[in-house]
């Protein structure tokens, strides 16, 4: 593989892991490990830590997905592999 293929693929996997690192810091660890901490704060009459577990880790995740695909669509122009 050529240096550009591999800083492409260095910086693809960096971006995932990233990405990976917050949906498990908001679904798990906010959701299932900080819920009692975070069950002394309000959001909208629930406790914060009910909501990260039932809504909150869902609203993260779609947003995940679009900036996934804003951010590999960058990448792709920077590295110029993208589709016209």
């Amino acid at each position: 593989m050529s240096e550009s293929s591999n800083t492409y693929w260095s910086a693809t996997l960096r971006l995932l892991a990233g990405i990976l690192v917050i949906w498990f810091l908001v679904s798990y660890a906010a959701g299932i490990l900080f819920a009692p901490w975070l069950n002394s704060v309000q959001l909208g009459g629930y406790p914060l830590g009910f909501w990260f577990a039932q809504q909150g880790s869902i609203y993260v995740f779609i947003v995940l997905i679009f900036w996934y695909a804003a951010a590999m669509d960058r990448l792709d122009r920077r590295f110029d592999v993208h589709e016209e």
